[in-house]
């Protein structure tokens, strides 16, 4: 039987009057006041993560619908059909198996190929790490979307694993912007470029590695041919390909390993690189330990599903169109920007499986900067703004400054450290408690605010100062920011996104949105040698006449 769509089921209508009776006025303050025990019900625990999801606009009573909701759109069923490898990704037949990518040996689809390729690359890997050795002081990683936004997320987040003797870059913009101020001064002789395309055919992708290779050539000088087998990697199933580009060491991957959840494949080369086997082993180990929990706990504890619940629950009956995420950790500043790409282009669908148009919203805006920056940048419109943006913070117990080792720091910085870190961390309980209560107008009477012009009267200057409240939270606590952690992280949003995806029956594994872009492209770009706007839009046309101008 074919799985219904959330608004097909009986719980949507449930859901539908609930919130018209009372979700729609909910309000934290009286939730928490009535209820001693709140915080408690409303917290999760899945490897590495507590959850607490108490400061959302939800009760036991929306909880217990949206879980009714789950069960109706056959949740489990549609989890365990993408675990044991069948097609789910209709539209391209293919099977989405980024889960196999981190299971144990034996454990999943595809074992045999996965840890053959693991194993080749961990073990270059130690190669190249070893710079006595190898002469490699740089990398170059040469990307795009998924196989740029991976790597470029998790190899500042655990930069305190990362390898002193070997600097990362990372290069994705056809924008020649991108590329020189990476390339400009490093030495070729110590410089390994990893191009990271599936098919090697990639425009921007390409465009950069033309560049970086006639930069090599250039730096290297005599025998910088022969060279390039030595200083270049590609992660691709093209193997001709890359030969013919003169790159003789290739570590390839699967089609059914999508883009945006292909860190974990051979694309996550520059990240072992940075933190080494061992560590990029727990990083897969993390992520498989949060596989397990989707797939294994109960859905009233399971911390994925939730979490994807929560979001149909505040798109499609509150309204909210975006999220904001903020990581009080500036290891996860690259956080947002990873998400935007795992959730938007996953669930940014307008037609469910069936191919008809769907009668309400999908994926929300994710954006978000790193705690404490973006309280001095877009918090002013979190706390007074029109719209009500649900809000994620990010918060790690205990800092990890050096556990790769070195010199370490004096006594006297890490007292200091420790001081910042429970400013840090005060400063994300305080912004998520602030959201939540607010403050009155008369409690506002009652401050003095010595900034405040004294040409206004007091009630004028208090309206100003008023917040609204009531605006929801979700807190996300890890003990420590290691590799496993990590790796628990990533995979709780990748299941997230796959249970919202799956109530509002759209296909979350493909990406023909950014299909017309391309091919537009390349109708355009010979345009630019010869000038011809025949056929063109009018805006178009006079766009390139005057960028040829």
């Amino acid at each position: 039987m074919q799985a219904p769509r959330c608004d097909q089921t009986a719980a949507w209508t449930a859901l539908t009057a609930q919130f018209a009776q009372s979700g729609r006025r909910f309000d934290l303050r009286p939730a928490f006041a009535d209820d001693a025990t709140r915080a408690e019900a409303f917290s999760l625990s899945a490897p590495e993560v507590f959850a607490d999801l108490s400061k959302n606009h939800w009760d036991a009573e929306t909880r217990g619908l949206l879980l009714a909701l789950a069960r109706e759109c056959q949740i489990e069923q549609r989890r365990d059909a993408m675990l044991a490898g069948e097609p789910i990704n209709h539209t391209e037949g293919r099977a989405v198996l980024h889960t196999a990518l981190r299971a144990p040996r034996g454990a999943a689809p595809f074992s045999d190929e996965v840890h053959e390729v693991l194993d080749r690359l961990l073990a270059y890997v130690e190669q190249v790490r070893d710079t006595a050795t190898s002469g490699i002081r740089h990398v170059v990683n040469i990307g795009i979307g998924g196989s740029d936004l991976g790597p470029q997320m998790v190899v500042p987040a655990l930069d305190a694993f990362a390898h002193r003797g070997l600097q990362l870059h990372f290069v994705s913009n056809v924008d020649g912007h991108d590329i020189v101020p990476v390339l400009r001064g490093l030495d070729p002789r110590e410089t390994l470029v990893i191009v990271a395309s599936k098919t090697f055919t990639t425009q921007e992708t390409m465009a950069n590695a033309e560049v970086a290779r006639a930069w090599f050539l250039a730096g290297y000088g005599e025998g910088g041919e022969a060279a390039i087998a030595k200083h270049f990697a590609a992660t691709t199933t093209n193997v001709a390909a890359a030969a013919k580009f003169g790159i003789t060491t290739t570590f390839g991957f699967w089609d059914w390993v999508g883009g945006r959840y292909s860190l974990w494949s051979a694309i996550g080369l520059p990240i072992a690189l940075a933190i080494g086997a061992e560590n990029f082993r727990a990083l897969l180990a993390g992520a498989h330990a949060m596989d397990c929990h989707f797939a294994e706990a109960p859905l009233e504890a399971n911390l994925p599903i939730q979490l994807g619940l929560l979001d149909v629950w505040y798109r499609n009956f509150h309204g909210y169109t975006s999220r904001s995420v903020a990581p009080y950790h500036q290891g996860l500043r690259r956080l947002p920007a990873y998400l935007q790409q795992l959730e938007m282009e996953s669930n940014g669908k307008c037609v469910d499986l069936d191919g008809q148009p769907l009668p309400f919203g999908t994926s929300p805006v994710v954006w978000g900067e790193a705690g404490t920056n973006g309280q001095h940048a877009y918090f002013q419109m979190l706390h007074q703004g029109t719209d009500v943006i649900p809000v994620e913070f990010i918060a790690v117990k205990t800092p990890c400054y050096d556990a790769a080792g070195g010199t370490g720091l004096p006594d006297s910085v890490r007292a200091g450290l420790a001081d910042q870190h429970h400013k840090l961390l005060a400063n994300c309980l305080a912004q998520s408690q602030a959201l939540m209560l607010g403050k009155s107008t008369e409690d506002a009477m009652g401050e003095t605010a010595p900034t405040a012009s004294k040409s206004l009267d007091a009630l004028t200057i208090a309206r100003h100062r008023t917040f609204p409240g009531n605006r929801p939270s979700t807190t996300l606590v890890l003990d420590r920011l290691t590799p496993a952690a990590m790796g628990a992280l990533i995979a709780l949003y990748e299941h997230r996104v796959f249970t919202s995806g799956a109530l509002w029956r759209i296909n979350s594994f493909d990406q023909w949105g950014v299909e017309l872009g391309k091919a537009l492209c390349s109708q355009l770009l010979p345009r630019f040698a010869t000038g011809d706007t025949d056929g063109l839009d009018g805006s178009t046309a006079a766009l390139l006449q005057r960028l040829l101008g």
